[in-house]
């Protein structure tokens, strides 16, 4: 499992989206992003539709797994 903490990008809090991590300012789930990139989807593509969500948070978040991958290996 990915410890978001420390993840910049997301935030969570126990109030809001059930505590789910969402991307920083807004109420879109983390996990929303690798159900679309599963489906499909490309980043452009999750970008414009979830407004509110950067690229750049996009990009911090896929970077973030991919290390949390790696040191799990």
């Amino acid at each position: 499992m990915i410890d978001w903490s420390s993840c910049a990008a997301v935030e969570r809090d126990p109030a809001r989206v059930s505590g789910a991590w969402v991307f920083r300012g807004t109420r879109v789930p983390v996990a929303a992003l690798f159900e679309n990139l599963e489906d499909s989807a490309s980043v452009d593509d999750f970008v414009d539709w979830f407004p509110g969500v950067s690229a750049e948070q996009v990009r911090a978040v896929l970077e973030h797994a991919a290390k949390s991958a790696l040191a799990t290996a």
